[in-house]
């Protein structure tokens, strides 16, 4: 399969802009004519092999950073935006989305924003909300929703607060485990922690300066409950600067991304990056090796995989997402191409649905979307015990894949034949953008397809897709 073009005319300006070069100069620099980067720069021309050593040799530019991932993010939530029945006309060639994307993504960000507005107060209409009636019942994104867009276009990566909190497992963790760093760091701080028998997993005190966790809960999460603790209390600073600079529109938003980021400092320290990344090479990405050796969850872990997006030292692009028995996506993040459906539930062909009927195994898959990208994806059923007799378990399924061309580097992809074009199982995005004509689990009829119904014929479904 030939590889991709690469366009990057945005980055370009960048890095010209960056350090003060005419046009003019900025080709000499990189051995190209003035009309040739004037075509790279506005996307009409992909970025040459020649131009991409240059950059790294004149510019020190980690050429990964040229395919961050964010053209496709946005070209596939255009895609999904614009299959809403509001649109009546054609979709879009998809040369005009990445084109958008890629010299404009701010105004795609802005339509995306305006076509969530749309769906909200339509929503609001169709329910007969309330609030519709009240002044402040502007259409804007629910607090969940723009905390998820902030990660989804961070690349799930937050530099500097993944950096503070190696810096905390070094520091603090040299002589102890970093759980004992974590007490120990509370208790300078005048924080007592205690273990209770409750069913709330954490609860602080701000007054008496008391924390208490739940006994019942497993080591992995008493020790990320405290590590998220310490963030909140000792990396405050850190993380309001960040939220600063996030600009969320609503007080809600800014106290979920708050605990978000408390999150990722948490398991940021608990698997330190450099540490971290050396042993997933090491193991190749061996979960359950990693989980021990770093005292963390299987979940955590792939979380902490899909995160290692540091420029200079990347880690293998991978996407995670999780799941509830009833499809819904609960987490979601990816750093491949594959992007996630922003409403409604995953393709029912992927794994990470069949996990729940083998529970306490590894489901390995290979799949291909509809754009010809192949990969390994990896599922499990992740359940979480309520701790005591009837509580509540709640179930989960999480995946974990990457490309295929990243397969040499995964012990789960050995012994499966990658070179074969008929094993690799079709899977989509959701169904109503999925341009597969043929597909037995398809629950809704593409929208950018005209269908035919014959009434005399009924195959898998209804309807046959043009």
């Amino acid at each position: 399969m030939a590889a991709p073009k690469l366009y990057a005319g945005a980055k370009l300006r960048e890095v010209r802009t960056r350090v003060g070069l005419t046009q003019k100069d900025f080709a000499a620099k990189l051995g190209v004519s003035l009309p040739y980067l004037n075509q790279m720069e506005n996307n009409n021309r992909p970025v040459s092999t020649t131009v991409v050593l240059s950059l790294a040799q004149e510019f020190g530019l980690d050429v990964t950073e040229l395919n961050s991932g964010d053209g496709e993010r946005i070209v596939s939530d255009m895609r999904e935006a614009l299959a809403d029945p509001v649109f009546s006309s054609d979709m879009p060639p998809m040369a005009d989305l990445r084109l958008a994307a890629s010299n404009a993504p701010a105004l795609a960000h802005a339509f995306l924003e305006l076509h969530r507005a749309y769906r909200q107060t339509h929503e609001r209409l169709a329910s007969l909300d309330e609030a519709l009636g009240r002044e402040d019942a502007r259409a804007r994104p629910s607090p969940w929703e723009e905390v998820r867009d902030f990660f989804h276009y961070c690349d799930n990566y937050i530099d500097a607060v993944d950096r503070a909190a190696e810096h905390f497992a070094s520091t603090h963790g040299h002589h102890h485990s970093v759980r004992a760093a974590a007490v120990a760091t509370l208790a300078d701080g005048g924080v007592d922690v205690s273990f209770e028998d409750t069913d709330t997993l954490r609860r602080y005190d701000a007054e008496s300066q008391n924390l208490v966790l739940s006994y019942r809960a497993s080591q992995e999460s008493q020790t990320f409950q405290l590590l998220l603790q310490v963030a909140l209390l000792r990396q405050d600073k850190l993380l309001e600067a960040t939220l600063d600079f996030a600009r969320f529109q609503t007080d809600e938003a800014r106290a979920i991304a708050k605990i978000g980021l408390a999150n990722y400092f948490a398991g940021a320290a608990l698997m330190p990056y450099g540490q971290f990344l050396h042993a997933a090479q090491e193991t190749r990405h061996d979960l359950e090796q990693l989980a021990t050796r770093f005292g963390a969850s299987i979940e955590q872990v792939c979380h902490r995989l899909s995160t290692l997006q540091r420029p200079g030292a990347k880690g293998v692009p991978f996407f995670f997402v999780r799941v509830d028995q009833a499809g819904t996506i609960t987490k979601r993040h990816s750093a491949t191409r594959l992007q996630f459906a922003r409403f409604g539930g995953a393709c029912p062909l992927w794994n990470v649905h069949r996990a729940f009927e083998q529970p306490g195994q590894f489901l390995r898959q290979l799949a291909e979307t509809p754009d010809g990208v192949r990969y390994v994806s990896l599922a499990r059923d992740v359940s979480k015990s309520g701790g005591r007799f009837g509580a509540p378990v709640r179930r989960y399924a999480i995946a974990l894949g990457c490309e295929v061309t990243h397969a040499g580097q995964l012990v789960y992809a050995d012994g499966l034949d990658i070179a074969r074009a008929e094993v690799f199982e079709p899977i989509g995005i959701s169904c109503r953008i999925c341009e597969r004509k043929m597909c037995h689990q398809r629950s809704v009829p593409p929208l950018e397809r005209r269908l035919s119904v014959d009434p005399d014929t009924r195959d898998v479904l209804p309807y046959a897709v043009n």
